[in-house]
């Protein structure tokens, strides 16, 4: 156990990594932070060669909590810190497997999105809510998404904000694997335990070859990202986007 809010546990060559903070999951730059230094803890652990990033409760990530901590404080300065943390999960050496149920939204889609598989249900919902928010997408999303599902899947999810459902996710190549229900954890263990079965050293040269200048452009993507941030979180429209999710209403925009 490293915290109450995140545990590690290795067996038979795969570390289990999870987030504790249910039933949404909500990161700040802490969590993100535990979560970097325990996968790079785990990259120098001959006993670990494969991560599954798992949370409890019912969903996998709701991104940013804008009522609460440091994000209701000061949207700016949290996405900063956070933000310097995020870039960090992209130095990992580890090949990653995420364990993704119930819910992936917003910055939660992003950090799904940092690992290199996804694992789902068909219960499962991707959502891409940063326009329904009334703010530009974050968390290097501009980088990982399109290089996942191409550009015309990116730009349809980023401009509805709409849910995309752990079948479709499959279609998309947005989800890797689509486990029965019940066994999403069983199911990524399982893929882990197949990448754990192929040599060490040639499955880290692989992964740096396929993600090679990967880290680079979500940094300079994170850049961008947070400098258009800033400026909408100083609009009517983002206020009333934040107001509308916190209210689970529909939001009204003006565009001002």
């Amino acid at each position: 156990m490293l915290s109450d809010e995140l545990s590690v546990d290795v067996a038979d060559g795969v570390a289990l990594l999870e987030m504790r903070r249910p039933p949404a999951n909500h990161f700040d730059e802490v969590l993100i932070g535990r979560i970097v230094d325990a996968a790079k803890t785990l990259d120098d652990d001959p006993a670990c060669r494969v991560i599954v990033l798992a949370s409890e409760g019912r969903h996998f990530c709701a991104g940013a909590d804008f009522g609460a901590g440091s994000f209701a404080e000061d949207h700016v300065v949290a996405a900063e810190r956070l933000y310097r943390r995020a870039a960090e999960l992209f130095d990992v050496r580890t090949p990653i497997i995420a364990a993704v149920q119930g819910a992936a939204v917003g910055g939660g889609l992003g950090l799904a999105c940092a690992a290199d598989l996804r694992v789902a249900e068909a219960s499962t919902r991707f959502v891409a809510n940063f326009g329904r928010l009334g703010f530009h997408q974050g968390f290097g999303v501009s980088v990982t998404l399109p290089e996942i599902v191409g550009r015309q899947a990116a730009t349809d999810m980023l401009l509805t904000g709409r849910r995309v459902g752990g079948e479709e996710a499959l279609r998309l190549r947005l989800a890797d694997r689509l486990a029965e229900p019940g066994l999403l954890r069983v199911t990524a263990r399982a893929l882990a335990a197949e990448i754990a079965g192929s040599a060490p050293l040639a499955v880290r040269s692989i992964r740096a070859t396929l993600r090679h200048g990967l880290a680079e452009r979500v940094r300079a993507a994170l850049e961008h990202e947070l400098a258009e941030q800033k400026i909408h979180w100083a609009t009517k429209d983002s206020a009333e986007g934040i107001a509308a999710s916190l209210g689970r209403r529909a939001p009204v925009f003006t565009g001002e």
